[in-house]
């Protein structure tokens, strides 16, 4: 009789190889022993061997299933891809990444789709979904978004495939290509990327230990029109500053002295909200502003929905943007959205991810007190301004090669435009809270506590001693 650990170790190699598939379902057992020829009790014994190995999962009064590929210990995501894709592995702890992760979230996401997977549930949420979405999944996004007096109208919410997706589709619906947008002279990467994709040019803007200056944004404007604005108020990343209600109106009252529309990008905002949390630029003038917002950071990168809430008279306009640029979302993903919102999924996911931020913000001043670091106790990263004379290229360079990735200043700063004559204009040299060249940011949430330690003790080792 062939030895049942040699049937598990080709089963194994299947799974391992993607033959068989991660939640494909194996044959009943008295079928495996059919179809081997082997006995019933010998099928028990591979099965078991199975899920000895993690390999498959077995649920009761449904069978047994393929189980996914173990979650990485912690390390960089991109490690793992670079491996199995043939790459030379780059730096093994990666805090260039920042998706959160939950105790127990994979659990609590699969309540949630089970429903789905019904067979006539199934057909209506593989439907086409438009940029309104549905009557549900508006009043689902207008209940999550809300908070500190402010809530939007569900039929201003439109819907992209991520937050991404949403800056694009309000950028290309407000600003023509060769079109001006102000930004935080330290701005999200991504925004670089976009514009340049959209033929728009991002001008600087002037910043403090409160965000963006709205006397900036004045000079900037009368140096050369703008055509918008886009400006991370809660949580900016890189720094984790957070303006206060002052600065916001009065930010709001210059966007409107100066005409301008504004994309209020608050994809990090989740966790300072609620009852004492900051209230969106959008209740300071709803007129004028583009809400951006996502489930990406509160749930999972994987399977998520761009939340976008425009002003009155504009619901067509940047629909039709979403629609023309491919970035609306996936109605499987819509309806998901709606049902973890509805279950309370998403808000216990919050909670969790919430305390979790706190924690690693604890462990960032245990490891890097004596250096400084600007870091709000609810933010996932941290902006360290490093010691001289360290500046950012070489200290990513040395902490790489000690296994640490990290992303340097620069690639958050918008460079000045030069005018027709070669010169900078007047909002060319903007203020910042330290200079980007000898910064670097610390994604906090892509490993775990103990990875996130390491890092940091070979991180601080590196900045104690001369490049």
């Amino acid at each position: 009789m062939e030895d049942y650990r040699r049937i598990a170790d080709r089963l194994a190699e299947e799974i391992l190889t993607g033959r068989l598939k991660p939640g494909e379902r194996l044959p009943p057992q008295r079928v495996f022993a059919r179809r081997r020829r082997i006995a019933g009790s010998t099928a028990g014994r591979v099965y078991a061997e199975l899920v000895r190995r993690g390999l498959v999962v077995g649920e009761v009064g449904r069978g047994t299933f393929v189980r996914a590929g173990p979650v990485p210990s912690g390390r960089a995501l991109a490690e793992e891809e670079g491996k199995e894709q043939g790459k030379a592995a780059g730096p093994r702890i990666n805090l260039e990444l920042n998706y959160p992760f939950a105790e127990g979230q994979s659990e609590l996401l699969a309540v949630g789709l089970a429903p789905l997977l019904r067979a006539d549930v199934l057909a209506e949420a593989t439907r086409t979904a438009s940029a309104t979405g549905t009557p549900a999944a508006r009043e689902a996004a207008a209940g999550l978004l809300g908070g500190s007096g402010w809530r939007p109208v569900p039929e201003r919410v439109l819907f992209a495939g991520n937050a991404r997706q949403a800056i694009a589709g309000a950028l290309a619906s407000l600003v023509r290509p060769g079109g001006r947008v102000g930004v935080e002279a330290l701005t999200y990467p991504l925004v670089k990327e976009i514009s340049a994709r959209l033929g728009i040019t991002l001008v600087p803007l002037a910043m403090d230990d409160e965000g963006l200056r709205a006397d900036g944004l004045v000079a900037a404007h009368r140096a050369a029109p703008l055509s918008a604005v886009y400006v991370q108020p809660t949580l900016h990343n890189p720094t984790s500053v957070t303006m206060g209600d002052g600065r916001r109106r009065e930010l709001a009252s210059t966007l409107r002295e100066l005409d301008l529309p504004v994309v209020e990008d608050r994809i990090w905002s989740f966790l300072r909200d609620g009852q004492a949390g900051p209230t969106p630029l959008a209740s300071y003038a709803p007129e004028r502003t583009y809400l951006v917002d996502g489930l990406s950071k509160r749930v999972a990168p994987g399977l998520t929905v761009g939340f976008l809430v425009v002003p009155r008279g504009r619901v067509d306009a940047v629909g039709e943007a979403l629609r023309s640029g491919g970035w609306t979302a996936g109605r499987f993903a819509l309806e998901a959205a709606v049902r973890w919102i509805g279950d309370g999924t998403v808000e216990r996911l919050v909670a969790a991810k919430r305390a979790d931020a706190r924690a690693r913000q604890r462990v960032v001043e245990e490891w890097l007190g004596e250096f400084a670091v600007r870091a709000d106790p609810y933010a996932y990263y941290a902006w360290w301004q490093l010691p001289p004379p360290w500046r950012a290229d070489t200290f990513t360079a040395a902490a790489a090669a000690r296994g640490v990735a990290l992303t340097p200043g620069r690639a958050f700063a918008v460079e000045p435009q030069r005018t027709p004559l070669g010169e900078r204009t007047p909002a060319a040299r903007p203020a910042t809270p330290g200079s980007a060249t000898d910064a670097v940011r610390l994604g906090l949430a892509s490993v775990s506590v103990p990875v996130l330690e390491e890092a940091l003790s070979i991180v601080r080792d590196v900045a104690r001693h001369s490049p």
